[in-house]
């Protein structure tokens, strides 16, 4: 299984348009975030897509992805949902339609903001896609692989986590359960989000993850999410945990 990280920023991605900040200037392209994806491939050759965000299309050209076999959806905020129109390309390719899963507020959610999707239509051109609604409480089947969700909290947003085999990807949390927690037990990669050094009232900040990698222990943990506001990649790296490590936008692991 290869874990492929798409965009590894937060909503507004870094650099943040307008912004003059040290950060947003700097030339290392690790400081450089689109908006938090990521791709998984399968052994036996099937793409799931995590979050699929304002910078869907760029980021499947730049990774050549020709086929896409379903959709894993955190939560319904725009920086996780704004690229769903582009599905467009790969039900054309494929002859078929889009297998997307979310949790019970992101379905509505979806459903009101992309209705031209999900009622009846003879256009051609629309996208199209079967949207499935998680609990979040069993496992479920994506592209003929067993996924267990996991729930967390966004402020008051709930939102869905995601095991698939060894690896656990959490973004836009800032509070698991202890009976999620369960969940993650035995890891071996755990992504999560970390927006920056300072506590945050809706996403973990740099402590607080710190402290859920400290007790998942995985072999290695990627902070994901990051908002210019981390501080530099080179810096920051250095602060760390051997086995914790800032993800940045290209960065694949086996």
């Amino acid at each position: 299984m290869k874990l492929t990280f798409l965009g590894t920023g937060t909503s507004m991605g870094v650099p943040v348009v307008a912004c003059r900040c040290a950060v947003c200037q700097s030339t290392d392209w690790h400081d450089k975030h689109l908006r938090t994806s990521a791709l998984v491939e399968t052994d036996e050759g099937k793409n799931i897509l995590i979050d699929i965000g304002p910078d869907f299309r760029e980021q499947m050209l730049r990774e050549k992805v020709t086929h896409l076999d379903s959709i894993l959806i955190t939560h319904a905020h725009r920086d996780h949902v704004a690229g769903l129109d582009d599905i467009r390309s790969f039900n054309y390719v494929q002859n078929q339609k889009m297998e997307v899963f979310c949790n019970h507020e992101a379905r509505v959610a979806i459903e009101r903001d992309y209705h031209y999707i999900f009622v009846p239509h003879e256009f051609p051109g629309l996208p199209e896609a079967n949207l499935h609604e998680l609990s979040g409480d069993e496992p479920f089947h994506a592209a003929g692989v067993e996924i267990m969700p996991i729930k967390a909290m966004h402020k008051l947003l709930p939102v869905l986590g995601f095991r698939i085999g060894p690896l656990v990807y959490i973004t836009d949390a800032n509070y698991i359960s202890p009976n999620e927690m369960e969940k993650l037990k035995g890891a071996d990669i755990l992504v999560i989000n970390a927006l920056r050094k300072a506590k945050h009232f809706s996403h973990y900040c740099l402590p607080e993850a710190l402290e859920i990698i400290a007790a998942v222990q995985p072999r290695e943990a990627y902070l994901t999410h990051v908002s210019h506001e981390m501080g530099f990649y080179a810096e920051v790296s250095n602060e760390l945990p051997p086995h914790v490590h800032i993800a940045y936008d290209g960065l694949q692991i086996e």
